[in-house]
């Protein structure tokens, strides 16, 4: 039997607290796309910490065996001598530095001690054709869109000659064609005799691309599963990461929305100065009390920028057409404003806009409205106490404390601190900007039916979202966007996958 190019035997990483590994075994063979999944703080990004040397030799114990050999990784740069590589979810590239420069930062090529810029750009092309990417090498990394971004940072690891390839949620931030584009890379890899490691919630990609898959829950390993032997597929997958059987990922709801309509927009128009140009055109949009509104679209249509121009945190945007809220024609110049009048939004972007990472738990959950918990400019902290503990139990929020800082919180967790900061401000309307993007099937199903409570006590949801399987399983109704304008509004008992992309690509 062939020696596995990789086994991780008995891992165990504790922090304070917690044990976040115990005793977990993983074995990967030579030239396959090996599967990691399980639940947020599952550990499975810890266990590929651990392999790639960020979590050094002696902060954990268990053995790492490449090729049959022990190995001891010290620093990164210890695991990237043996050939493995690792692709974080946010990825490590220098904006302001060219594609060239990046892709063998830390391992210039070079010639007496004196970088060899020919040489560089000659290389870094080669490495961008192995990863099929047609983009000029001296091209800045901040002038490119982050599938390709993406595609670079995988031809800066192929430049070390890695040998086993680690991505963490790689697609996490794509759409669908560059998602598809990128596994496909993933096969032509593993054709070519790289093995893959790769960690993914989406459990359609897994099935896609899977030889072996293997499940963490709970810091441990749970059971690993073949492909070739039909062993992988979605209800085995889910079962063994949640531990129990969830037959519909979109729970059914018994409610119907009334008919007030709560918000409605008419001929929103937005410019923005910095790009110069129309963002959005002649937008005009119902939503009714109790309903949830998908907004559908390919990337760059629109659907953000018309969440943050209601919101009132647009800077640079002008702002033209009518937005009637509860009855009343506002206008919004600060999000403070949009709060106020029962409106809350919640970011894309979990860690740089929604939550401040070094704070805990409390701190960030009634940050969205301490004017609530003081009293002559005081903060009552046996107040602010009481409401992070009532909504860290009402959203299932998994952490030893409140006074746990957000950064050390699993994706999961993290969006759930983030949907509690904006349900203390009760909103009677809460945009929801890619509300389940990088979590786990599990806290995907609690945060659906945490969606489906608000709508029954009569919130109004509008769900941003790129997943179609989502926006349909969620939706009462489907607005499509595509660049700027809306092109569709569908019932759901109408909306299909291919109705929602004929009308996302007709400009």
């Amino acid at each position: 039997m062939q020696t596995p190019i990789l086994e991780m035997r008995q891992i165990t990483k504790e922090f304070p607290g917690v044990r976040a590994l115990d005793n977990v075994t993983f074995s990967v063979k030579r030239g396959e796309i090996h599967c990691l999944v399980g639940e947020n703080g599952a550990g499975k990004s810890i266990l590929m910490k651990v392999l790639s040397g960020v979590y050094p030799y002696g902060s954990y114990s268990g053995e790492i065996l490449i090729d049959g050999q022990p190995q001891r990784f010290f620093s990164i740069a210890d695991s990237e001598r043996v050939g493995i590589g690792i692709i974080y979810q946010e990825l490590a590239l220098v904006p302001e530095m060219t594609v060239y420069e990046n892709i063998f930062l830390g391992h210039e090529v070079s010639r007496n001690g004196i970088i060899d810029w020919n040489e560089t750009i000659r290389r870094a092309d080669e490495m961008l054709r192995k990863v099929r990417l047609t983009v000029n090498p001296a091209a800045k990394i901040r002038d490119l869109g982050v599938g390709k971004q993406q595609l670079v940072e995988i031809a800066k690891a192929l430049s070390r000659e890695v040998r086993i390839l680690i991505l963490d949620e790689p697609t996490a931030a794509l759409n669908e064609d560059d998602s598809e584009n990128l596994l496909n890379l993933l096969r032509e890899l593993r054709d070519q005799g790289v093995t893959c490691i790769l960690i993914s919630h989406k459990l359609k990609e897994v099935l896609s691309v899977a030889d072996t898959v293997t499940v963490l829950r709970d810091g441990k390993t749970v059971c690993t599963l073949d492909a070739h032997k039909g062993e992988v597929n979605e209800q085995a997958l889910i079962r063994n990461m949640v531990g129990r059987e969830i037959t519909n990922i979109y729970p059914p709801r018994n409610h119907q929305p009334g008919d007030e309509v709560v918000l409605e927009l008419r001929n929103w128009t937005v410019y923005s100065a910095e790009a110069g140009r129309y963002l959005l055109r002649d937008v005009n949009l119902q939503v009714r009390r109790g309903e949830i509104v998908g907004l559908a679209g390919l990337m760059g249509a629109g659907r953000t920028e018309l969440a943050l121009s209601l919101f009132g945190n647009a800077p640079g945007y002008r702002v033209s057409g009518e937005l009637w809220l509860k009855g009343r024609k506002r206008e919004f110049r600060h999000p403070r404003e949009a709060i106020a009048a029962g409106m809350a939004y919640v970011s894309e972007d979990r860690k740089a806009k929604g939550l401040i990472l070094i704070q805990d738990v409390r701190q960030n959950i009634t940050l969205a409205n301490l004017r609530a918990l003081a009293n002559k400019g005081v903060i009552d902290r046996n107040a602010e106490i009481q409401v992070a503990e009532e909504y860290r139990k009402s959203l299932n929020i998994k952490t030893p404390t409140i006074e746990q800082q957000v950064v050390n919180l699993s994706g999961g967790n993290q969006q759930k601190v983030c949907l509690g900061k904006w349900l203390f401000v009760r909103p009677d309307v809460l945009i929801l900007d890619e509300p389940t993007r990088g979590i786990d099937v599990g806290a995907k199903y609690e945060i659906y039916q945490l969606m489906n409570r608000l709508v029954e006590d009569g919130m109004s949801i509008i769900m941003i979202s790129s997943e179609l399987p989502e926006v349909l399983g969620m939706s009462d109704r489907v607005y499509v966007v595509s660049g700027g304008r809306i092109k569709g509004d569908l019932p759901i008992a109408v909306a299909t996958q291919e109705k929602i992309m004929a009308l996302a690509v007709d400009y």
